[in-house]
């Protein structure tokens, strides 16, 4: 299993050479909180590129909206292939296992840009063998 913090910072790298999302929503800008168990991660966006992803806690709420999970979902989701219920973000939000809050106009307006960040990072660590 790898840690959120490795799969978070191989996030900018395999995203951004996605060169269709960032296409996309080039004229998206939005900080968004990404919650993995206890731990923050704020994430900026600008002109549909992550531009920077800090680790909290955070002393104020810069960010648009939140999306927060336990640990162990947000692992089953960054598998190479999910299981049921854990293979899309609108799936662990309708089971309740991930609260969405804040502004999230920016989110459900670029709904596939974000699912596709999300899941840029699928398999990161796993071995095949």
């Amino acid at each position: 299993m790898i840690s959120e913090d490795d799969i978070l910072r191989h996030l900018p790298e395999r995203f951004n050479s996605r060169a269709w999302t960032v296409q996309y929503a080039r004229h998206l800008r939005t900080r968004f909180m990404l919650g993995v168990g206890n731990k923050l991660f704020r994430i900026a966006i600008a002109e549909g590129r992550i531009v920077s992803i800090e680790r909290g806690p955070f002393l104020m709420n810069e960010w648009d909206f939140s999306l927060e999970a336990e640990e162990e979902t947000w692992q089953k989701f960054w598998l190479a292939v999910p299981p049921p219920g854990f293979h899309d973000v609108m799936a662990l939000s309708k089971t309740k296992r991930l609260a969405i809050r804040g502004n999230i106009y920016p989110f459900m307006s670029n709904l596939l840009y974000f699912k596709a960040l999300l899941s840029a990072v699928r398999g990161l660590g796993e071995t095949t063998e």
